[in-house]
């Protein structure tokens, strides 16, 4: 029997208001149902839900709007089967500040429930953000582990991995190597849990020639701890698939 797919709208487009959709395709016969879970309304609940969703074992679906909430700069949201309905929660809207901005991501879940994330744009560092929600009681705390220094450039916008050991993995849109119109390539991070905080690593400075640039997509991690992720190839017209090594 082939299981149910959920997915996001892709696109910041459909459901009430036009700001998208969460949905379900269900196998029927020779072809598929589309059922929608949520639609979503720009505020409070976010606008234009880009990123792909993440299950816990309970069933309940976690995600990000890139838009939308109270300060239109996006959301966590939370979905919780409910009967045959499903309950929408908000996490967390972002305030567009220190905090961060523009979720382009989605959020990867550890075994304790925690979720992590990213935001493109805002920060300290004005770079962007990576953050850290914790279930408390009901409730969710909101940390920042690390915001990149880039000056209103682009910053992380892929979905962050997470291997077994707690560290995460993610890419910066810009600053690193160079070229790309001076704004730099991108490069790839490591940040790495250390007694209560977070020690940041750069990986690899990326470039527009051969080795992609500008990522936006997230990362895949694999046993042996390679890294695998997409550049745009923004100047350099055509993108590519790259893996980083330890």
């Amino acid at each position: 029997m082939t299981a149910p797919a959920i997915c996001t709208e892709l696109l910041p487009a459909g459901g009430t208001g036009n700001n998208g959709v969460v949905f379900k395709l269900t196998h029927s016969g020779s072809g598929w149902t589309q059922s929608v879970l949520h639609s979503f309304t720009n505020s409070p609940d976010g606008s234009a839900p880009i990123s792909g969703l993440t299950f816990d074992a309970n069933g309940n679906l976690y995600g990000t709007t890139d838009q939308g909430g109270v300060n239109n700069v996006g959301t966590v949201y939370e979905l919780s089967p409910s009967g045959s309905n499903w309950t929408e929660q908000v996490l967390y809207t972002f305030q567009g500040s220190n905090d961060g901005e523009i979720p382009y991501a989605g959020v990867v879940l550890d075994p304790e429930g925690n979720l992590y994330g990213d935001t493109e744009l805002g920060g300290a560092g004005d770079g962007g953000t990576v953050f850290e929600l914790m279930p408390s009681n009901g409730n969710w705390t909101f940390s920042v582990l690390y915001s990149p220094v880039l000056n209103g450039l682009g910053g992380p916008a892929g979905t962050l991995a997470r291997s077994s050991n707690g560290t995460l993995y993610g890419t910066l849109f810009s600053g690193g190597g160079q070229g790309c119109s001076g704004y730099g390539c991108g490069s790839v991070f490591q940040l790495s849990p250390s007694n209560g905080g977070w020690v940041y690593t750069s990986l690899y400075n990326l470039n527009d020639s051969g080795v992609g640039g500008n990522p936006e997509g997230g990362l895949v991690l694999d046993s042996a701890g390679n890294l695998y992720g997409t550049g745009t190839g923004l100047l350099g017209c055509c993108g590519s698939v790259f893996e980083v090594t330890p």
